[in-house]
């Protein structure tokens, strides 16, 4: 039996993944958590413990909005959305974050 290896998410890359989740629409913050365990095909998998922090913090700095609604299991839930400037902050965390991972695979594979 295979045991999957998620590694832990390096500091400053959870707010960018939150982002680029949103970026695909509106979502609660349970539904982020999952879109992001998918979208990495289960290599990643976000714990509620540190998603909502980050979804607060976020939210502070403007690149979200939230409000409440009713979520499609008829539960109350708070739904988030990305705003102007969060569209803004992901495209320089992706633009960085290319730039980031290329320098680190050259390094990588350097011989």
């Amino acid at each position: 039996m295979a045991v999957k290896y998620k590694p832990e998410l390096p500091q400053g890359t959870l707010d960018m993944l939150v982002l680029k989740a949103l970026a695909l629409g509106p979502m609660h913050g349970y539904g982020i958590g999952l879109r992001i365990q998918q979208m990495a095909e289960d290599m990643l998998q976000v714990e509620e413990g540190t998603l909502y922090p980050a979804l607060y913090r976020i939210e502070e700095r403007g690149w979200i909005e939230s409000e409440w609604g009713v979520s499609e299991n008829n539960r109350r839930a708070r739904f988030y959305n990305l705003t102007r400037a969060g569209r803004k902050q992901l495209a320089v965390e992706q633009s960085q974050w290319q730039h980031l991972s290329l320098a680190i695979n050259k390094v990588m594979q350097a011989t």
